[in-house]
């Protein structure tokens, strides 16, 4: 059993703190006008900005003693009305896919309608809400010309929640003008109990790999499962087991691998699990004292702009719809010492 998307999620794992601040503030009646809900993907940032969303446009229901922060029934109106995406007094923006199969952005022409959305009276005469995901893949003149004159000038009982796994690449101007709420990954307990209610039909292995490699991020953990993020793994361990001199034979053959897939997310899943790789055995060595084998030949600097340098070539690959296999080869013939 998968979880449903955010917007109809009633679980909230992990992140009580979190929530019972959102609450706390709201019923204050000094609840600020934008959060900055921030955190590592998929660790559950958008689940509870609709949950909090849903929780205000219902009126701040008092929790039952012992219930978890900013609980909504299911069966409540409110709860059905947002995860069918028809309420009037609720306004979501999440990334979508331009034209020629460019990478997904926020797109100005939805940062305009939520401009005119707040413009607007609430319909049913108390909160509204703005929901914005993924912040960071916003298209340059959303923040700056659209966003900001929001936060600037923010409308009456209108709260915006700016979800974001990436807070260091948003403008000073718009950290300054939010109330910043970190979520933290979940502890691998949590994270095992989850995976084995939506994948029971992994083996425990299996699960505890996911868990590993997601770094207690459940939604992380899902898109690993769906797009072959164990196999991926494993294309990882055997680059790193051959270096510092990586075969060209090996490095075709991976490559190979990895674009053989049809899925074109197989590159950057695989780009980003290598470098999950490396700054987690670099994190290790330096905590430990100990030497890395396939991390010789190189001072930790330049490991640190190589793991940059990948990064970058993983973006450039997946928006300018590159040729993936030489990204893949391109990658590979930078960690390999000659």
């Amino acid at each position: 059993m998968t979880p449903p998307e955010p917007r109809a999620n009633p679980e909230l794992v992990g992140h009580d703190d979190a929530a019972r601040t959102l609450e706390e503030a709201a019923r204050s009646g000094r609840l600020p006008h934008a959060w900055l809900i921030a955190g590592p993907s998929g660790v559950g940032k958008a689940t509870l900005a609709y949950r909090f969303a849903r929780w205000l446009l219902a009126g701040l229901p008092p929790a039952a003693r012992g219930a978890v922060p900013l609980r909504l029934p299911e069966e409540h109106p409110v709860f059905r009305r947002v995860a069918a995406g028809a309420h009037a007094d609720l306004f979501s923006m999440a990334p979508n896919t331009g034209e020629r199969g460019k990478k997904e952005v926020l797109r100005a022409e939805d940062a305009r309608a939520a401009l005119r959305f707040m413009a607007m009276t609430a319909a049913e005469g108390g909160w509204r809400a703005v929901v914005v995901e993924e912040l960071e893949r916003a298209e340059r003149e959303v923040v700056p010309n659209i966003l900001l004159k929001t936060l600037e000038e923010p409308p009456p009982r209108t709260v915006q929640l700016l979800v974001t796994s990436a807070p260091d690449r948003l403008l000073p101007t718009i950290r300054s003008r939010c109330r910043r709420l970190d979520l933290a990954p979940l502890p691998d307990p949590a994270m095992q109990g989850l995976l084995g209610r939506w994948l029971p039909e992994l083996g425990g292995p299996e699960r505890a790999g996911l868990a590993r490699i997601a770094d207690g991020c459940p939604g992380r953990a899902l898109l690993l499962a769906e797009g072959e993020g164990l196999a991926l793994q494993s294309l990882v361990d055997e680059v790193l087991a051959g270096l510092p001199r990586l075969d060209p034979r090996l490095a075709q053959d991976i490559a190979d691998r990895v674009t053989a897939r049809r899925d074109a997310a197989a590159l950057t899943t695989f780009m980003a699990l290598l470098r999950r790789a490396m700054a987690s055995g670099l994190r290790g060595a330096a905590r430990e004292g100990t030497a890395l084998r396939w991390a010789e030949g190189r001072s930790l600097a330049e490991w640190s702009t190589l793991w940059e340098k990948l990064g970058r070539l993983a973006d450039e690959t997946e928006r300018l719809n590159l040729d993936r296999k030489q990204a893949v080869l391109s990658s590979l013939g930078m960690l390999a010492v000659r």
